[in-house]
């Protein structure tokens, strides 16, 4: 995130914009596509599912896995199905892995979708790393390539983490982390999806990936500049760390030109540490000892796709949250504050994605067109008890945001930049991470939202 309103990389809903501009720009279509913010949505817009139990890994289509039971079940490399050589695009190396696969069954979408943003949980030793794609169904009947929703490992020395950009067909497009279909108002959608799961080793090794956690979130978002307000319904306050971001600026450049852009690591930072998750000596020792909050670079560098050239890729900040001891990590959508008070009523904070002006977000003091943020609690009077990284110090990240500001700026879909352009909303996206084990409040409250 910048301070200043800049053009943002994250291009995601960039055609479904460009058609809703195309009818029309200024307040008379923005009210048109207001009309029906004074009545509660009818149905739950999002379907998050993932693929965790010893069950769910036997169901599919193995190739050279085999799935494991026990705590936290999963799939690992049992006997390759074969080798393939991988020119990483970011170094120009190319060397030979040995890789295996594990294909979903197809999941029937329970929301026909506009977008589709995988997430996974693994753990890659030195010398190994996984490859995430999805395959789906048109509602025409009609069927997608496979698209690469992810190159992954939790280090950068065997493979540089990355998204893959121009992979469209004439029906949808890839953009960074999320499946989006071109023109939304033609009707068109996803109905099914398949995920393949691909896990590489170096050959003749005996260390596998382990994936426990597999699954995307489908939605269906109407195009909204307001959302209807919803009625406060908890008060409490959860215990966060505060970390800023901005102590942090001009430190290590190659991620993403430093600290000033850092807002994702640094929000997903927070919450893992809310959960008990430490970093060791040995894991910082890589960071200048003169840097404060150096858990805070780690993350930075952790999460970093070397194609989006950033920090912000949604899927690999969940996906480095699981890297630390029993937590899970997910993408999804929420639908309104109510979803927010149920998960922090429960002991759950979240971390957001919105946008606004600085005038639209009361005490920020700044805009932004892409901003990261943890919900930690709610006051008495229903406002947002955020913890922000845009602030110029740890003790100052501490925030309460009026709520009606606050849930619009996180719902809408579209918004009026500051050169009063029609650009895109995120739409209620958020982080979730939570205990591989949810204690039996924690698992209700996150079914509630959509999440198992």
């Amino acid at each position: 995130m910048s301070r200043a309103e800049q053009p943002s990389r994250r291009t995601v809903l960039a055609v479904a914009v460009a058609a809703a501009v195309a009818g029309g720009t200024g307040p008379a279509a923005a009210a048109g596509t207001t009309a029906d913010a004074d009545h509660d949505e009818p149905a739950r817009l999002v379907d998050n599912h993932a693929w965790t139990t010893y069950g769910d890994w036997r169901a599919g289509t193995a190739q050279g896995v085999r799935a494991v039971a026990g705590k936290r079940p999963g799939v690992v490399i049992s006997a390759p199905a074969g080798t393939t050589d991988y020119t990483d695009p970011h170094t120009g190396t190319t060397a030979t892995w040995e890789y295996a696969t594990w294909t979903s069954p197809v999941h029937r979408l329970a929301v026909p979708s506009t977008e589709v943003i995988a997430s996974w949980n693994a753990h890659t030793p030195a010398g190994t790393w996984i490859q995430i794609e999805l395959q789906g169904t048109y509602s025409d009947g009609t069927a997608t390539p496979w698209y690469v929703m992810g190159r992954w490992a939790a280090g950068d020395g065997d493979i540089k983490r990355t998204s893959v950009d121009d992979q469209s067909d004439d029906k949808s497009s890839i953009w960074t982390d999320t499946f989006a279909i071109d023109a939304p108002a033609t009707g068109l959608r996803l109905a099914s999806y398949q995920l393949r799961l691909t896990l590489y080793r170096k050959p003749g090794a005996k260390n596998t990936p382990t994936v426990w956690r597999l699954g995307a979130m489908g939605s269906d978002v109407p195009d909204r500049f307001t959302v209807p307000a919803s009625t406060p319904g908890v008060a409490r306050e959860l215990i966060v760390p505060r970390y800023s971001q901005e102590i942090h600026k001009g430190q290590y450049p190659e991620y993403d030109n430093g600290g000033e852009a850092w807002c994702s690591p640094t929000s997903s930072q927070m919450i893992i540490e809310y959960w008990g998750g430490r970093l060791t000596k040995e894991q910082l020792a890589w960071v200048d000892p003169s840097y404060a909050d150096p858990q805070v670079c780690h993350a930075a560098r952790y999460t970093y796709d070397y194609q989006y050239a950033g920090c912000g890729n949604w899927p690999f900040n969940a996906a480095y949250a699981a890297t630390f001891k029993d937590l899970q990590g997910v993408v999804t959508r929420l639908g309104s504050l109510t979803d927010l008070e149920t998960l922090i009523a429960a002991g759950i904070p979240a971390i957001t994605s919105q946008s606004f002006l600085k005038e639209e977000l009361t005490g920020a003091g700044y805009g932004t067109s892409g901003h990261l943020m943890t919900v930690i609690g709610f006051t008495a009077e229903g406002d947002v008890i955020a913890n922000d990284p845009a602030s110029p110090s740890d003790p100052e990240v501490r925030r309460v945001y009026k709520r009606r500001e606050w849930e619009n700026i996180w719902l809408r879909t579209k918004r009026y930049n500051a050169s009063g352009k029609v650009v895109s909303g995120t739409g209620g996206v958020c982080y979730l991470y939570f205990p591989a084990c949810p204690t039996p409040r924690q698992r209700k409250a996150l079914e509630a939202v959509g999440v198992r």
